[in-house]
């Protein structure tokens, strides 16, 4: 199951793409943001481009397990991508996957006007891997 990853800001939206076996994630593109409606069309490109089976969208979800203001932004994104392919499309809590990224690269030794450089990218990544272990964490528990 080949699945697409979907981390949206305000200005960037970073894409991840797994392995055809839907195993292992790795960093695909970062497309601006424009709008709702053109960022769906183009995520929808993508997603039937690369033959995926599923979208994953990442959505911001506060302490109470609600989603924050960016997560509901995220809601309506996967609610115009579904209007736009016959792909399914889930959302998954992305809780601070760029500032796993950052992290990671600083401990790497990345210069700090570096780091950011495609984190959007990485931060899809960082989603798109978490779902696939809570999948796995879940098949495994049946």
């Amino acid at each position: 199951m080949r699945i697409l990853a979907v981390d949206p800001g305000q200005k960037r939206i970073g894409i991840a793409i797994s392995d055809p076996s839907g195993r292992v994630a790795f960093p695909l593109t970062v497309i601006p943001h424009c709008s709702k409606q053109v960022d769906a069309g183009r995520i929808a490109a993508l997603a039937e481009q690369h033959g995926v089976d599923l979208i994953l969208v990442g959505q911001a979800l506060g302490l109470d397990q609600q989603p924050t203001l960016q997560g509901r932004r995220s809601l309506n994104l996967a609610q115009a991508i579904r209007a736009r392919t016959q792909i399914p499309v889930v959302l998954h809590d992305e809780y601070e996957t760029t500032q796993i990224v950052l992290n990671a690269r600083k401990e790497m030794g990345a210069k700090s006007k570096k780091r950011g450089l495609n984190i959007d990218a990485y931060a899809a990544v960082v989603l798109l891997q978490s779902y696939i272990e809570s999948r796995s964490l879940s098949d495994h528990a049946e």
